[in-house]
């Protein structure tokens, strides 16, 4: 038992590393201020393998280290980042952890993609206004042609990204000997897992043109 805590917490280790490594050095430009990073993917993948209550823990680890060490936005991004993220990763993962198979997977990142989208829209309207101190007039007039769409992109990549790494993740973390044999995916077919994969890499090839089309407007 203590054996299989302490792989557990190495993995949970890497995870928030690596997340952290995206947070500080893959920041994409999307829309005006606004920067797509894919630390979510990362903890998401987390709470698929333990559950949401690991999920909101990496949230809250790290986005406290990017708080005290690269970001400027104080207690405020950090309650941001903590609420962005749990709004995907912890849904995702708790919808997963309830329905264990590809569907709920499917089902899970969807949901998470439309909460963490309807969280950071009630956000900028209520608290954007006080910490870039700009009027709420002005930034309401951001919500549907902004922070809509940049969420929604944002949601459509991270449920894409996950799809695409998650059982292959697994399946090393198996080989290394880092996550036990018994947790398995439940079984589904072949055609099943392509269909998956092929809606996964579209919407992921779909969330890259936006991103493209973002910038060059």
């Amino acid at each position: 038992m203590r054996k299989e805590q302490t792989k557990k917490l190495a993995v949970l280790s890497m995870l928030c590393a690596l997340a952290y490594i995206i947070v500080a050095f893959v920041r994409i430009p999307a829309i005006l201020f606004l920067k797509y990073e894919p630390k979510d993917v990362v903890i998401t993948i987390g709470g698929f393998l333990y559950g949401p209550l690991a999920s909101f823990a990496m949230s809250v680890v790290v986005s406290f280290i990017e708080m005290v060490t690269i970001s400027d936005t104080g207690w405020i991004g950090f309650a941001m980042n903590v609420l962005s993220t749990c709004g995907f990763a912890c849904t995702a993962a708790f919808i997963y952890k309830k329905n264990h198979t590809l569907f709920g997977a499917v089902i899970g990142l969807i949901v998470g993609a439309l909460t963490m989208t309807a969280l950071m829209v009630l956000w900028n309207y209520a608290l954007t206004p006080i910490y870039m101190k700009t009027p709420r007039s002005q930034v309401a007039t951001m919500l549907l042609p902004v922070f809509l769409p940049f969420n929604l992109v944002k949601g459509g990549l991270n449920a894409a990204i996950t799809a695409l790494l998650y059982r292959p993740l697994v399946q090393s973390l198996r080989r290394a000997g880092l996550f036990p044999q018994s947790q398995r995916i439940s079984k589904h077919s072949s055609r099943q897992t392509l269909v998956f994969y092929i809606v996964a890499a579209l919407v992921l090839a779909a969330g890259i043109a936006m991103i493209l089309w973002f910038n060059l407007k």
